[in-house]
């Protein structure tokens, strides 16, 4: 008979957030993938890989930058199928949020609608160990929809950042390592 392969990337740590959340700066950033980058919606079509290297003690982590997830993605809408398949085997998710509300953005509504993406397309992945990244701290609005963030939610940790600046960096990559570490030995 025939049989129909599908490819599921693996990688430690998915990378969740809509589109223009700095997804592919941060992957830049933090590995030496090189993915496109410009300031438009959908820049990034494919999953992309990056290798977070810890060098005092030879330490790698896979990251995988899922293309920027909208609403309806659970139903496939904008490839989303396609996109959030590939988050299924990741030990840990972090949110990437625009803080700086960008284009009249809510970074509270898009947590929330990022999560019941998720949700939809599969419960188990709001079950993962997950954080939360609040990007582009460097713009004038960010802090104070930070703090407003930052009350409604409690028990996730958030971690502010400028990926564009590299501020939050060093943060960012012991965030990340200590939670695949503390996944990695619940299993």
């Amino acid at each position: 008979g025939d049989f129909l392969l599908e490819l599921r990337l693996i990688a430690d740590v998915g990378l969740v957030g809509y589109p223009n959340a700095g997804k592919s700066t941060l992957l830049s950033t933090i590995s030496h993938a090189r993915p496109k980058i410009a300031p438009y919606p959908f820049t990034t079509l494919t999953p992309q890989i990056g290798i977070v290297e810890y060098p005092g003690d030879y330490r790698r982590l896979s990251v995988c930058d899922v293309p920027g997830l909208i609403e309806g993605a659970h139903e496939n809408v904008g490839l989303g199928h396609a996109f959030l398949r590939h988050i299924q085997r990741c030990k840990i998710i972090v949110i990437l949020l625009d803080m700086a509300g960008t284009d009249g953005r809510n970074p509270w509504d898009d947590y929330r609608q990022l999560l019941r993406e998720l949700e939809l397309y599969d419960p188990a992945l709001v079950s993962k160990p997950r954080c939360v990244v609040a990007n582009k701290m460097d713009e004038p609005q960010a802090e104070d929809l930070l703090k407003r963030f930052k009350r409604k939610i409690t028990k996730t940790p958030v971690l502010p950042i400028a990926a564009a600046f590299d501020e939050g960096i060093d943060q960012f990559k012991e965030l990340i390592r200590n939670a695949v570490e503390d996944a990695e030995a619940e299993k």
